[in-house]
Protein backbone atom coordinates (compact mmCIF):
# COMPACT_ATOMS: atom_id res chain seq x y z
CA UNK A 1 0.00 0.00 0.00
CA UNK A 2 1.57 3.21 -1.06
CA UNK A 3 1.70 5.81 1.35
CA UNK A 4 0.10 8.77 0.69
CA UNK A 5 2.20 12.28 2.53
CA UNK A 6 1.64 15.62 3.07
CA UNK A 7 1.52 18.76 5.35
CA UNK A 8 0.11 22.24 7.18
CA UNK A 9 -0.03 25.11 8.44
CA UNK A 10 -2.82 25.88 10.56
CA UNK A 11 -2.72 27.64 14.43
CA UNK A 12 -0.71 26.59 17.26
CA UNK A 13 -1.66 27.42 21.30
CA UNK A 14 0.94 25.60 23.39
CA UNK A 15 4.65 24.86 23.86
CA UNK A 16 6.67 25.59 20.95
CA UNK A 17 6.74 22.38 18.62
CA UNK A 18 9.23 24.02 15.88
CA UNK A 19 11.92 21.86 14.59
CA UNK A 20 12.05 18.31 13.15
CA UNK A 21 10.52 15.27 14.31
CA UNK A 22 10.83 11.53 13.20
CA UNK A 23 8.83 8.49 13.05
CA UNK A 24 8.64 5.36 11.85
CA UNK A 25 5.41 3.78 10.31
CA UNK A 26 4.91 0.61 9.62
CA UNK A 27 2.53 -0.33 6.46
CA UNK A 28 1.66 -3.95 5.38
CA UNK A 29 4.79 -4.92 6.72
CA UNK A 30 6.97 -2.15 5.42
CA UNK A 31 8.52 0.31 7.63
CA UNK A 32 8.67 3.88 6.28
CA UNK A 33 10.67 6.28 8.48
CA UNK A 34 8.40 10.31 8.51
CA UNK A 35 10.29 13.41 9.21
CA UNK A 36 8.60 16.41 10.03
CA UNK A 37 9.59 19.72 9.10
CA UNK A 38 7.89 22.29 11.97
CA UNK A 39 8.41 25.99 11.65
CA UNK A 40 6.91 28.72 13.20
CA UNK A 41 4.47 31.53 11.30
CA UNK A 42 2.79 34.14 12.05
CA UNK A 43 -1.02 32.22 12.27
CA UNK A 44 0.96 29.50 14.21
CA UNK A 45 2.69 26.41 12.11
CA UNK A 46 3.69 25.76 9.17
CA UNK A 47 5.47 22.31 8.50
CA UNK A 48 6.74 20.25 5.50
CA UNK A 49 7.34 16.31 5.30
CA UNK A 50 9.83 14.06 4.16
CA UNK A 51 9.59 9.92 3.19
CA UNK A 52 13.42 9.08 3.01
CA UNK A 53 12.86 6.02 1.99
CA UNK A 54 10.18 6.80 -0.83
CA UNK A 55 12.50 9.64 -1.95
CA UNK A 56 10.08 12.42 -1.01
CA UNK A 57 10.65 15.78 0.53
CA UNK A 58 9.24 18.65 1.50
CA UNK A 59 5.91 17.25 1.25
CA UNK A 60 3.19 20.22 2.55
CA UNK A 61 0.63 19.07 4.91
CA UNK A 62 -3.37 20.67 4.68
CA UNK A 63 -4.29 21.03 8.51
CA UNK A 64 -2.55 21.45 11.58
CA UNK A 65 -3.73 22.48 14.67
CA UNK A 66 -2.11 22.17 18.50
CA UNK A 67 -4.11 22.56 21.53
CA UNK A 68 -3.93 21.86 24.70
CA UNK A 69 -0.41 19.30 23.96
CA UNK A 70 -2.19 17.87 21.16
CA UNK A 71 -1.52 17.85 17.68
CA UNK A 72 -4.02 17.11 14.97
CA UNK A 73 -3.03 17.07 11.04
CA UNK A 74 -5.09 16.06 8.36
CA UNK A 75 -4.59 15.21 4.65
CA UNK A 76 -7.95 15.92 3.10
CA UNK A 77 -6.78 14.25 -0.11
CA UNK A 78 -5.60 10.67 0.89
CA UNK A 79 -8.46 10.58 3.53
CA UNK A 80 -5.88 10.78 6.36
CA UNK A 81 -5.45 12.11 9.48
CA UNK A 82 -3.28 12.25 12.65
CA UNK A 83 -3.54 13.06 16.24
CA UNK A 84 -0.98 12.62 18.89
CA UNK A 85 -0.48 13.73 22.51
CA UNK A 86 2.56 15.26 24.01
CA UNK A 87 4.38 13.98 26.74
CA UNK A 88 8.11 13.88 27.99
CA UNK A 89 9.62 15.16 24.30
CA UNK A 90 6.97 12.83 22.06
CA UNK A 91 3.91 12.93 20.24
CA UNK A 92 2.34 9.51 20.98
CA UNK A 93 -0.20 9.12 18.24
CA UNK A 94 -2.24 7.30 15.65
CA UNK A 95 -2.39 7.85 11.98
CA UNK A 96 -6.03 6.86 10.46
CA UNK A 97 -6.41 6.15 6.43
CA UNK A 98 -9.99 5.02 5.23
CA UNK A 99 -10.98 3.11 8.25
CA UNK A 100 -8.14 1.72 9.65
CA UNK A 101 -5.71 2.97 12.01
CA UNK A 102 -1.83 2.89 12.30
CA UNK A 103 0.56 4.18 15.57
CA UNK A 104 2.97 6.22 15.13
CA UNK A 105 5.00 8.39 17.35
CA UNK A 106 6.85 11.25 16.77
CA UNK A 107 10.21 12.22 18.80
CA UNK A 108 13.25 14.51 17.82
CA UNK A 109 15.33 11.81 17.76
CA UNK A 110 16.77 10.61 14.84
CA UNK A 111 14.92 7.08 14.00
CA UNK A 112 16.38 3.75 12.11
CA UNK A 113 14.93 1.47 10.45
CA UNK A 114 14.45 -1.85 12.81
CA UNK A 115 16.10 -4.84 11.40
CA UNK A 116 14.59 -7.81 11.25
CA UNK A 117 16.49 -11.29 11.35
CA UNK A 118 15.36 -13.86 8.32
CA UNK A 119 16.83 -16.82 9.71
CA UNK A 120 15.65 -18.95 7.15
CA UNK A 121 17.56 -17.55 3.94
CA UNK A 122 19.20 -20.27 2.42
CA UNK A 123 23.11 -20.43 2.48
CA UNK A 124 25.91 -21.74 1.21
CA UNK A 125 27.26 -24.90 0.67
CA UNK A 126 24.35 -26.21 -1.09
CA UNK A 127 24.38 -29.82 -1.93
CA UNK A 128 23.03 -29.23 -5.09
CA UNK A 129 23.94 -27.34 -8.24
CA UNK A 130 22.30 -23.59 -8.62
CA UNK A 131 22.25 -22.67 -12.47
CA UNK A 132 21.37 -19.36 -13.77
CA UNK A 133 19.11 -19.87 -16.88
CA UNK A 134 17.38 -18.15 -19.64
CA UNK A 135 14.18 -19.13 -21.78
CA UNK A 136 12.59 -17.25 -24.43
CA UNK A 137 8.44 -16.52 -24.90
CA UNK A 138 8.71 -16.58 -28.76
CA UNK A 139 5.68 -15.55 -29.03
CA UNK A 140 5.77 -12.58 -26.69
CA UNK A 141 8.78 -11.83 -28.09
CA UNK A 142 10.76 -11.58 -24.55
CA UNK A 143 13.49 -13.50 -22.38
CA UNK A 144 12.52 -14.66 -19.05
CA UNK A 145 16.05 -15.19 -16.82
CA UNK A 146 15.64 -17.21 -13.91
CA UNK A 147 17.62 -19.95 -11.34
CA UNK A 148 17.35 -23.86 -11.93
CA UNK A 149 18.45 -25.84 -8.52
CA UNK A 150 19.39 -29.08 -9.63
CA UNK A 151 19.62 -31.94 -7.31
CA UNK A 152 23.02 -34.44 -7.06
CA UNK A 153 21.56 -37.44 -8.75
CA UNK A 154 22.60 -39.56 -11.65
CA UNK A 155 19.16 -40.13 -12.95
CA UNK A 156 17.04 -36.75 -13.93
CA UNK A 157 15.12 -35.56 -11.42
CA UNK A 158 11.43 -34.93 -10.96
CA UNK A 159 10.93 -30.58 -11.30
CA UNK A 160 8.31 -27.80 -10.23
CA UNK A 161 8.16 -24.25 -11.79
CA UNK A 162 7.51 -22.09 -8.87
CA UNK A 163 5.36 -19.22 -10.12
CA UNK A 164 4.51 -16.17 -8.36
CA UNK A 165 1.53 -14.31 -7.20
CA UNK A 166 0.04 -10.29 -8.14
CA UNK A 167 2.17 -7.90 -8.67
CA UNK A 168 5.99 -7.78 -10.10
CA UNK A 169 8.13 -10.44 -8.55
CA UNK A 170 11.73 -11.39 -9.09
CA UNK A 171 12.29 -15.37 -9.10
CA UNK A 172 12.37 -15.04 -5.15
CA UNK A 173 8.98 -13.58 -5.00
CA UNK A 174 10.71 -11.33 -3.01
CA UNK A 175 8.84 -9.32 -0.36
CA UNK A 176 9.43 -7.56 3.25
CA UNK A 177 13.12 -8.71 3.13
CA UNK A 178 11.38 -12.25 2.65
CA UNK A 179 12.34 -14.92 -0.35
CA UNK A 180 10.00 -17.42 0.41
CA UNK A 181 10.39 -19.07 -3.12
CA UNK A 182 14.23 -19.45 -2.62
CA UNK A 183 13.40 -21.05 0.73
CA UNK A 184 10.72 -23.40 -0.89
CA UNK A 185 13.93 -24.24 -3.78
CA UNK A 186 16.68 -24.87 -1.58
CA UNK A 187 14.25 -27.30 0.42
CA UNK A 188 12.34 -29.27 -2.67
CA UNK A 189 16.11 -29.57 -3.96
CA UNK A 190 17.91 -30.79 -0.81
CA UNK A 191 14.70 -33.62 -0.82
CA UNK A 192 15.32 -34.32 -4.69
CA UNK A 193 13.32 -32.27 -6.57
CA UNK A 194 14.78 -29.70 -9.06
CA UNK A 195 13.17 -26.29 -8.68
CA UNK A 196 13.52 -23.27 -11.48
CA UNK A 197 12.40 -20.18 -10.72
CA UNK A 198 12.21 -17.15 -12.98
CA UNK A 199 11.92 -13.17 -12.65
CA UNK A 200 8.45 -11.99 -14.03
CA UNK A 201 8.47 -10.47 -17.14
CA UNK A 202 9.74 -6.61 -17.03
CA UNK A 203 11.37 -7.37 -13.67
CA UNK A 204 14.79 -7.90 -12.23
CA UNK A 205 16.54 -9.82 -15.39
CA UNK A 206 13.58 -10.67 -17.84
CA UNK A 207 12.36 -8.45 -20.59
CA UNK A 208 8.96 -7.44 -21.25
CA UNK A 209 6.23 -4.88 -19.98
CA UNK A 210 4.79 -6.07 -16.83
CA UNK A 211 2.38 -3.13 -16.99
CA UNK A 212 0.53 -4.06 -19.42
CA UNK A 213 0.60 -8.17 -19.05
CA UNK A 214 -2.62 -10.05 -17.73
CA UNK A 215 -3.13 -13.52 -15.83
CA UNK A 216 -3.06 -14.90 -19.96
CA UNK A 217 0.47 -13.43 -20.00
CA UNK A 218 2.05 -14.85 -17.27
CA UNK A 219 0.23 -18.22 -17.85
CA UNK A 220 1.74 -18.25 -21.39
CA UNK A 221 5.31 -17.76 -19.79
CA UNK A 222 4.85 -20.89 -17.50
CA UNK A 223 3.79 -22.72 -20.46
CA UNK A 224 7.47 -21.89 -21.79
CA UNK A 225 9.07 -22.25 -18.66
CA UNK A 226 7.69 -26.10 -18.68
CA UNK A 227 8.76 -26.05 -22.68
CA UNK A 228 12.48 -25.18 -21.18
CA UNK A 229 12.63 -27.93 -18.68
CA UNK A 230 11.31 -30.78 -21.00
CA UNK A 231 14.35 -29.86 -23.30
CA UNK A 232 16.65 -30.68 -20.67
CA UNK A 233 18.86 -34.07 -19.94
CA UNK A 234 18.95 -33.33 -16.06
CA UNK A 235 14.62 -33.23 -15.66
CA UNK A 236 12.51 -36.18 -15.97
CA UNK A 237 10.19 -34.85 -18.85
CA UNK A 238 7.18 -36.81 -17.22
CA UNK A 239 7.40 -35.70 -14.04
CA UNK A 240 7.60 -31.55 -13.77
CA UNK A 241 5.13 -30.20 -11.67
CA UNK A 242 3.67 -26.46 -10.73
CA UNK A 243 3.77 -24.53 -7.90
CA UNK A 244 1.84 -21.12 -7.44
CA UNK A 245 1.27 -18.79 -4.97
CA UNK A 246 -1.94 -16.85 -4.56
CA UNK A 247 -2.48 -15.79 -8.17
CA UNK A 248 0.22 -18.32 -9.17
CA UNK A 249 -2.33 -20.87 -7.80
CA UNK A 250 -4.32 -20.02 -10.25
CA UNK A 251 -2.32 -19.68 -13.40
CA UNK A 252 -1.39 -23.54 -12.17
CA UNK A 253 -4.69 -25.02 -12.92
CA UNK A 254 -5.33 -22.37 -16.07
CA UNK A 255 -2.29 -24.03 -17.39
CA UNK A 256 -2.64 -27.58 -16.40
CA UNK A 257 -6.33 -27.71 -17.57
CA UNK A 258 -4.90 -27.40 -21.27
CA UNK A 259 -1.54 -28.66 -21.17
CA UNK A 260 -1.85 -32.77 -19.89
CA UNK A 261 1.92 -32.57 -19.85
CA UNK A 262 2.33 -30.87 -16.62
CA UNK A 263 2.27 -34.25 -14.00
CA UNK A 264 0.85 -32.24 -10.74
CA UNK A 265 0.21 -28.90 -9.23
CA UNK A 266 0.28 -26.92 -5.85
CA UNK A 267 -2.33 -23.94 -5.19
CA UNK A 268 -0.52 -22.42 -2.23
CA UNK A 269 -3.56 -19.74 -1.36
CA UNK A 270 -5.01 -20.33 -4.62
CA UNK A 271 -8.43 -18.91 -5.90
CA UNK A 272 -11.32 -20.64 -6.18
CA UNK A 273 -13.75 -17.53 -5.97
CA UNK A 274 -13.61 -15.02 -9.20
CA UNK A 275 -11.48 -11.78 -8.79
CA UNK A 276 -14.44 -9.66 -7.92
CA UNK A 277 -16.16 -11.78 -5.17
CA UNK A 278 -11.89 -12.17 -3.89
CA UNK A 279 -11.24 -8.46 -3.57
CA UNK A 280 -14.52 -7.64 -2.01
CA UNK A 281 -14.02 -10.44 0.05
CA UNK A 282 -10.10 -9.69 0.80
CA UNK A 283 -11.08 -5.75 1.41
CA UNK A 284 -13.49 -6.82 3.87
CA UNK A 285 -11.39 -9.05 6.13
CA UNK A 286 -8.70 -6.84 6.24
CA UNK A 287 -10.30 -3.88 7.07
CA UNK A 288 -12.62 -5.40 9.97
CA UNK A 289 -8.89 -6.66 10.91
CA UNK A 290 -7.15 -3.29 11.13
CA UNK A 291 -10.29 -1.96 13.46
CA UNK A 292 -12.71 -0.31 10.85
CA UNK A 293 -16.23 0.39 12.20
CA UNK A 294 -18.85 -1.73 10.39
CA UNK A 295 -20.79 1.35 8.57
CA UNK A 296 -17.30 2.07 7.29
CA UNK A 297 -16.60 -1.42 6.04
CA UNK A 298 -20.70 -1.85 4.24
CA UNK A 299 -19.73 1.50 2.86
CA UNK A 300 -16.70 0.83 1.63
CA UNK A 301 -18.21 -2.33 -0.24
CA UNK A 302 -20.73 -0.79 -1.37
CA UNK A 303 -18.59 1.23 -3.13
CA UNK A 304 -16.59 -0.81 -4.33
CA UNK A 305 -19.38 -3.33 -5.89
CA UNK A 306 -20.85 -0.53 -7.77
CA UNK A 307 -17.24 0.47 -9.42
CA UNK A 308 -16.23 -3.55 -9.83
CA UNK A 309 -19.42 -3.36 -12.30
CA UNK A 310 -18.98 -0.31 -14.16
CA UNK A 311 -15.33 -1.96 -15.48
CA UNK A 312 -16.96 -5.25 -16.22
CA UNK A 313 -20.22 -4.14 -17.66
CA UNK A 314 -17.85 -1.48 -20.07
CA UNK A 315 -15.97 -2.83 -22.51
CA UNK A 316 -15.01 0.52 -23.92
CA UNK A 317 -11.89 1.49 -22.09
CA UNK A 318 -12.62 5.29 -22.73
CA UNK A 319 -16.42 5.16 -21.63
CA UNK A 320 -15.24 2.96 -18.69
CA UNK A 321 -13.00 5.90 -17.19
CA UNK A 322 -15.70 8.22 -17.71
CA UNK A 323 -18.37 6.03 -16.46
CA UNK A 324 -15.78 5.24 -13.21
CA UNK A 325 -15.31 9.20 -12.55
CA UNK A 326 -18.49 10.44 -12.61
CA UNK A 327 -19.36 7.66 -9.99
CA UNK A 328 -16.21 8.32 -7.70
CA UNK A 329 -16.68 12.00 -7.66
CA UNK A 330 -19.99 11.82 -6.43
CA UNK A 331 -19.19 9.72 -3.64
CA UNK A 332 -16.41 11.71 -2.80
CA UNK A 333 -18.52 15.07 -3.06
CA UNK A 334 -20.48 12.67 -0.77
CA UNK A 335 -18.15 12.35 1.95
CA UNK A 336 -17.09 15.67 2.02
CA UNK A 337 -14.35 15.88 -0.43
CA UNK A 338 -14.49 17.85 -3.66
CA UNK A 339 -12.42 20.13 -5.96
CA UNK A 340 -8.99 19.49 -6.92
CA UNK A 341 -8.44 16.83 -3.86
CA UNK A 342 -11.08 14.45 -5.06
CA UNK A 343 -9.97 14.86 -8.62
CA UNK A 344 -6.31 13.88 -7.69
CA UNK A 345 -7.62 10.88 -5.50
CA UNK A 346 -10.08 9.62 -8.09
CA UNK A 347 -7.82 9.98 -11.03
CA UNK A 348 -5.53 7.22 -8.72
CA UNK A 349 -8.72 5.15 -8.35
CA UNK A 350 -9.26 4.93 -11.95
CA UNK A 351 -5.34 4.25 -12.93
CA UNK A 352 -5.51 1.16 -10.28
CA UNK A 353 -8.88 0.00 -11.60
CA UNK A 354 -8.56 0.25 -14.89
CA UNK A 355 -5.15 -1.75 -16.18
CA UNK A 356 -5.53 -4.62 -18.11
CA UNK A 357 -4.47 -6.72 -15.30
CA UNK A 358 -7.26 -5.75 -13.16
CA UNK A 359 -9.96 -5.93 -15.87
CA UNK A 360 -8.99 -9.21 -16.43
CA UNK A 361 -8.41 -10.14 -13.00
CA UNK A 362 -12.04 -9.31 -11.93
CA UNK A 363 -13.65 -11.36 -14.12
CA UNK A 364 -11.34 -14.32 -13.95
CA UNK A 365 -13.61 -17.27 -13.00
CA UNK A 366 -10.65 -20.15 -11.66
CA UNK A 367 -14.02 -22.89 -11.27
CA UNK A 368 -13.96 -24.01 -15.16
CA UNK A 369 -9.99 -24.39 -15.16
CA UNK A 370 -10.27 -26.48 -12.18
CA UNK A 371 -13.06 -28.72 -13.45
CA UNK A 372 -10.60 -29.62 -16.50
CA UNK A 373 -7.45 -30.24 -14.62
CA UNK A 374 -6.91 -33.92 -14.29
CA UNK A 375 -3.71 -34.68 -12.68
CA UNK A 376 -3.21 -34.46 -8.42
CA UNK A 377 -3.70 -31.38 -7.20
CA UNK A 378 -2.73 -30.14 -3.89
CA UNK A 379 -4.34 -27.11 -2.21
CA UNK A 380 -2.85 -25.57 0.75
CA UNK A 381 -3.87 -22.40 2.52
CA UNK A 382 -3.65 -20.54 5.90
CA UNK A 383 -6.84 -20.30 8.33
CA UNK A 384 -5.39 -16.26 8.90
CA UNK A 385 -5.30 -15.63 5.20
CA UNK A 386 -6.89 -12.48 4.60
CA UNK A 387 -6.09 -12.08 1.38
CA UNK A 388 -7.60 -15.23 0.13
CA UNK A 389 -9.43 -16.42 2.77
CA UNK A 390 -9.02 -20.15 3.02
CA UNK A 391 -12.40 -21.31 4.07
CA UNK A 392 -14.45 -20.13 0.65
CA UNK A 393 -11.39 -20.44 -1.41
CA UNK A 394 -11.20 -23.94 -0.70
CA UNK A 395 -14.52 -25.11 -0.08
CA UNK A 396 -14.83 -23.50 -3.49
CA UNK A 397 -11.81 -25.25 -5.06
CA UNK A 398 -12.82 -28.78 -3.50
CA UNK A 399 -16.02 -28.90 -5.10
CA UNK A 400 -14.72 -27.99 -8.70
CA UNK A 401 -12.40 -30.97 -8.19
CA UNK A 402 -15.08 -33.40 -7.19
CA UNK A 403 -17.24 -31.89 -9.95
CA UNK A 404 -14.57 -32.34 -12.30
CA UNK A 405 -14.12 -36.15 -11.07
CA UNK A 406 -10.66 -35.75 -9.97
CA UNK A 407 -10.00 -38.38 -7.31
CA UNK A 408 -6.38 -37.45 -7.01
CA UNK A 409 -6.92 -33.89 -5.38
CA UNK A 410 -6.21 -33.00 -1.79
CA UNK A 411 -7.51 -29.54 -0.05
CA UNK A 412 -5.97 -28.65 3.37
CA UNK A 413 -5.93 -25.49 5.35
CA UNK A 414 -3.06 -25.20 7.98
CA UNK A 415 -3.73 -23.83 10.70
CA UNK A 416 -2.37 -20.41 12.27
CA UNK A 417 -0.91 -19.18 8.95
CA UNK A 418 -1.32 -16.17 6.76
CA UNK A 419 -1.34 -14.97 3.32
CA UNK A 420 2.63 -15.50 3.23
CA UNK A 421 2.09 -18.76 4.72
CA UNK A 422 3.89 -17.76 8.20
CA UNK A 423 2.70 -18.22 11.56
CA UNK A 424 1.30 -14.92 13.08
CA UNK A 425 -1.25 -13.66 15.22
CA UNK A 426 -3.93 -11.58 13.12
CA UNK A 427 -3.23 -12.30 9.40
CA UNK A 428 -3.13 -8.38 9.23
CA UNK A 429 -0.45 -7.97 6.11
CA UNK A 430 1.03 -5.18 8.33
CA UNK A 431 2.86 -8.12 10.11
CA UNK A 432 4.40 -9.97 7.12
CA UNK A 433 7.41 -7.59 7.45
CA UNK A 434 7.43 -8.21 11.23
CA UNK A 435 7.83 -11.66 11.59
CA UNK A 436 10.85 -13.39 11.28
CA UNK A 437 9.55 -16.74 10.06
CA UNK A 438 9.30 -16.70 5.80
CA UNK A 439 7.64 -19.84 5.14
CA UNK A 440 5.48 -22.08 8.11
CA UNK A 441 8.21 -25.86 8.58
CA UNK A 442 4.65 -27.24 8.36
CA UNK A 443 4.03 -26.11 4.82
CA UNK A 444 7.25 -27.10 3.03
CA UNK A 445 7.14 -30.88 4.74
CA UNK A 446 3.35 -30.98 4.03
CA UNK A 447 4.02 -29.83 0.09
CA UNK A 448 7.54 -32.10 0.13
CA UNK A 449 6.10 -35.24 1.54
CA UNK A 450 2.92 -34.95 -1.54
CA UNK A 451 5.16 -34.54 -4.16
CA UNK A 452 7.92 -37.11 -3.27
CA UNK A 453 4.34 -39.40 -2.78
CA UNK A 454 3.65 -39.14 -6.48
CA UNK A 455 7.12 -39.92 -7.76
CA UNK A 456 6.99 -43.67 -5.85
Amino acid sequence: MAFLMIFVFGSVWAADISGQWNGLLKVNGLQLRIVFHVEKSVSGYTATMDSPDQGAKGIPVTSITFEANVLKMEVASAGLSYEGALKEAMFTGMLRQHGMQFPLDLSREMIEKQVVRRPQEPKPPFPYQVLEVNFENPAAGIRLSGTLTLPASDKPSPAVILITGSGPQNRDEEIFGHKPFWVIADYLSRHGIAVLRYDDRGVAASTGDFKVATTADFASDVVCALSFLKGRREIDSKRIGLVGHSEGGMIAPLVAAQHSEVNFIVMLAGLGLTGERLLLLQQERIARASGADEKAIAQNREINEKAFSIVLATPSAEERSRKLSDFLLTEEKGLGLDGKAAQEKVALQIKQLTTPWMVNFLSFDPIPYLKRVKCPVLALNGDKDLQVPSKENLAAIGRALQEGHNKNGVVKELPGLNHLFQECKTGLPAEYGEIEMTLSPDLLRVMTEWIGGLQK
